[in-house]
């Protein structure tokens, strides 16, 4: 984690006020892990926007919305597949709809 914070440093010595986004990916299936994940990576560095994979199998990937609200992170992508198409800009209303189909 203290690499982290070294490549911010690294960044904002070329570019002042880089890093412009930090995205963290989190496993979509592993459940309340992805929540402690979400808590060392926001102590190491500024998160923001949240990336959520593995979202095509039986994992709904619900532990995100409580991810996201607690640490202020809005969620910007889901991957729904392995494919680079697979990867979709997020949609709170369609993924909220999913849980209720």
């Amino acid at each position: 984690m203290n690499e982290l914070t070294k490549i911010k440093t690294v960044m904002q010595k070329v570019v002042a006020d880089a890093p412009h986004d930090v995205l963290l990916v989190l496993d979509g299936s592993t459940g309340q892990n992805a929540f402690e994940q979400a808590k060392q990576f926001t102590k190491a560095t500024e998160v923001t926007s949240l990336a959520v994979t593995k979202l095509d199998g039986t994992a709904k990937g619900g532990v995100v919305i409580g991810i996201s609200d607690q640490f202020q992170i809005p969620v910007k992508y889901i991957g729904v597949g392995e494919g680079i198409d697979d990867l979709q800009v997020f949609n709170k209303h369609e993924f909220v709809d999913s849980f209720f189909k």
